[in-house]
């Protein structure tokens, strides 16, 4: 019996030796193997470095660019490496990626790479050095096209952003810190990003650990697709903390067919500042939830004003495609052709409309919305505040047709609702303000049982809040 139970335990034993033994082949059996892709695709990476431009004005002592000139959160991580001899000073070089997109030498980077450059060097596989032209960069995509004098370069094979899915293996070949054909690997963390200041691109999202360097260089999926340009990082340190950001490769060669073909890019305009829709101004607006790009503005004489477009409608839908946040708009209005008849879908008094509209060409320079007011006495108003007529000052400086100006804010709704001196409420709960007493009419029929939307102009800038009055 004793015999038995002993060859029972050793072969529980060995059991658990075995299991032991094979879980870490188990393991790597499962994780994707990057050699092949890294063989094929890595021949077509390159390394790209730039002379700068001097600009003292814009260097400290070291010939590098001030960091408190760089937004911390979203910063592009290519940097000027500092010089440790400022006498007699260099001009800044730079370090960044690339890759071929032609047989003849065409590559895609960031325009952050070659921006200000008097010099671009492109090293190849081979360890070449070309001098490259840039043929084009477009500051809103962060995209540059270069041209090098050579044939028969190996070349990425391009694929569908579009295709990504969340969650999905994803390769980035570059140079980071100059460290050539340096590869890191991780998932697609997003889709359709959306940063700060970068209203023209869906950034893809990744945990891929990208540094200085990296920027311009390509992102991959295991099919050794290209399927995005590695640009920006988050980060409070300068260095990689595991949110990276790509440019998708449909744009980017979109941008790149255009440059080549035109020396320009040009994008879709519809004419309106929008803003999000938060749980209050939902519930202001009628809207079952949180969602669309709400009008705070129609710009006069643009598509949007043609098609009828009217502040205050939340626009839940373009082209087909749904709206979740404001921000998804843009760069929806920025990929349709210019002169292209496409539907919007919005709400509007809380009914749903469709409107029809021709895109517009985005012109290159935005209007300017940032006027000083002038505040002068009031009269008082049941919220708190103190209005007064518009007079034609403001009219003439911020293009306005109605309206009251807010001079004093006292404790009340107004207050709560984050309205300062110096605003020109020109709506609220849908009525356009014309006078000072249509405004003390309204004011006395708003509701107290729920939010209703206000609009104002604060120092040229349109918006919509959400104010309650106190039951």
């Amino acid at each position: 019996m004793y015999t038995v139970m002993r060859v029972k335990s050793l072969g529980y034993l060995l059991m658990a030796w075995l299991a032991f033994v094979a879980a870490p082949s188990a393991l790597a059996a499962s994780l994707p193997d990057f050699t092949e892709l890294v063989e094929e695709s890595s021949p077509a990476v390159v390394n790209i470095s730039t002379v700068q431009a001097e600009e003292p004005s814009q260097a400290n002592s070291f010939g590098a660019p001030n960091l408190e000139d760089i937004p911390e959160m979203f910063r592009h991580f290519f940097r000027n490496m500092p010089e440790l001899d400022s006498h007699p000073r260099r001009a800044p070089e730079s370090l960044g990626s690339g890759f071929i997109i032609s047989e003849d030498g065409y590559i895609l980077t960031n325009n952050h790479v070659v921006k200000g450059a008097k010099t671009v060097l492109v090293r190849l596989n081979d360890r070449r050095e070309l001098e490259a032209e840039i043929v084009g960069a477009d500051v809103r995509s962060d995209v540059a096209l270069l041209k090098i004098d050579a044939e028969n370069l190996p070349v990425v094979r391009i694929g569908k952003a579009r295709d990504l899915k969340v969650g999905e293996w994803v390769l980035a070949i570059g140079s980071p810190f100059g460290f050539d054909h340096t590869v890191t690997a991780g998932i697609v963390s997003a889709k359709e990003r959306s940063l700060a200041n970068e209203t023209y691109v869906p950034f893809i999202q990744t945990d891929v650990a990208i540094n200085p360097g990296n920027s311009g260089g390509p992102l991959f999926n295991l099919d050794g697709e290209v399927v995005g340009i590695n640009s920006q990082i988050y980060t409070r340190s300068g260095g990689f903390m595991g949110l990276s950001f790509a440019i998708p490769i449909d744009v980017a060669m979109d941008v790149a067919d255009q440059l080549k073909a035109q020396g320009h890019v040009s994008r879709g305009w519809l004419g309106v500042i929008i803003q999000e829709v938060n749980r209050d101004l939902a519930e202001s607006f009628g809207l079952d939830k949180p969602a669309g790009a709400l009008v705070a503005k129609v710009l006069p004489e643009s598509p949007a004003q043609t098609a009828g477009l009217m502040e205050g409608d939340v626009i839940t839908s373009f082209n087909g495609r749904a709206i979740a946040l404001s921000s998804d708009l843009p760069h929806m209005v920025g990929r349709v052709k210019p002169g292209t008849e496409v539907e919007m879908n919005l709400v509007r008094d809380g009914e749903k409309v469709s409107l029809d509209v021709v895109v517009g060409l985005l012109p290159e320079e935005k209007p300017s919305l940032n006027m000083q007011p002038e505040p002068e006495p009031a009269t008082l108003s049941r919220l708190g505040l103190k209005v007064e007529p518009l007079n034609e000052s403001y009219r003439d400086k911020w293009n306005l047709r109605s309206g009251v100006i807010v001079t004093e804010v006292s404790e009340g709704a107004g207050a709560s609702a984050g309205v300062v001196s110096g605003d020109v409420i020109t709506m609220l709960n849908g009525k356009q303000i014309q006078t000072v007493e249509q405004f003390a009419e309204v004011v006395d029929a708003l509701p107290t049982d729920r939010s209703v939307p206000m609009r104002i102009v604060r120092r040229g800038s349109p918006l919509f809040i959400p104010l309650k009055l106190a039951e």
